[in-house]
């Protein structure tokens, strides 16, 4: 006998958490029909309406609201009974999706992971690597890595290393413009600027004796990208605030010189891993957080 019932939970549960069908099929990997017709199969077998369906997307009613509690502690059942199962590294399996951004992805986070497959050989890691806030749902992402001070207070985190950024040029730049002695020095280089979402980071703030001052970055070239940034700066290009993790090894090289250490306003902020709070973790989400939290335990930089 055919039983569908699971997998219908699972469609209703994608549909409420995105708030559509269409971003539904999306997350599930399917077409928008599928979805469709599953729920009004679902809603048929049951006998009730479980979403309002308006031009503007859909909204759960009071019967789909009882019903999704009870297909999230259905699915969370079946989760941990195969979790179970999975309790040595080499058993953990599945595809996990991981969000980083570029920067510190490509610096950090990629050069680490064949260790992890090859502690985890039934693991398919994909990797997304994007400097924009990525939706853990829409995006199906089980775990991301953000930078700097975390917003979203329906996610759980783990704190991985702290984010510290120092400003820097190439000494190329500082032979030219001259060795800055404040920040107001800072007015008479050519700056690398944020755009889009991370502009804010071009408020640059300092610490003097007069008291806290704070720099408003500006330049011809402006990018989203912090590996674009970090490129220019080390062509020349301009100055920048830059994550220690890039900037620490480019000064030990010779390739870019700090400026005004002793005037940076240390950074509140840290790199977390942050994931959706399920009752359970997967176990090939939970043995990855582990792996991160060791692997950035004592920054290398």
């Amino acid at each position: 006998m055919k039983d569908d019932r699971l997998l219908a939970m699972r469609v209703f549960q994608t549909v409420a958490e995105t708030g559509g069908f269409t971003a539904a099929a999306q997350a599930l990997g399917v077409s928008q029909p599928f979805i469709s017709q599953t729920i009004a199969r679902l809603e048929d077998r049951l006998g009730v309406s479980l979403l309002h369906r308006t031009t503007r997307g859909h909204s759960l009613t009071a019967e789909g609201i009882v019903y999704l509690d009870g297909c999230r502690r259905a699915i969370d059942g079946v989760e941990q009974a195969e979790a179970a199962l999975q309790t040595s590294p080499d058993q953990v399996a599945g595809i996990l999706r991981v969000s980083a951004p570029l920067a510190f992805g490509l610096d950090r986070v990629t050069p680490i992971l064949p260790v992890f497959l090859e502690r985890h050989p039934k693991v398919e890691l994909d990797l997304v690597l994007t400097d924009d806030s990525v939706n853990l749902v829409e995006d199906r992402i089980d775990l991301a890595i953000r930078m700097g001070q975390l917003t979203d207070s329906t996610l759980r985190a783990r704190r991985l290393c702290d984010l510290r950024r120092i400003v820097v040029a190439a000494p190329a730049l500082v032979a030219k413009y001259g060795a800055p002695q404040s920040p107001a020095d800072l007015a008479r280089f050519p700056c690398l600027c944020w755009d889009g979402a991370r502009a804010h980071l071009n408020q640059w703030q300092f610490t003097t004796p007069a008291g806290p001052v704070r720099f408003e970055a500006e330049g011809r070239f402006r990018s989203n990208a912090g590996m674009a940034l970090f490129q220019m700066c080390r062509d020349g290009v301009g100055i920048m605030r830059c994550a220690e993790h890039l900037a620490r090894p480019a000064i030990a090289q010779g390739a870019l010189v700090a400026l005004l250490e002793d005037f940076t306003q240390p950074d509140d902020s840290a790199f977390h891993a942050v994931f959706l709070p399920q009752r359970s973790m997967q176990p090939r989400v939970r043995f990855f957080l582990d792996f991160l939290v060791e692997s950035f335990q004592t920054p290398e930089w």
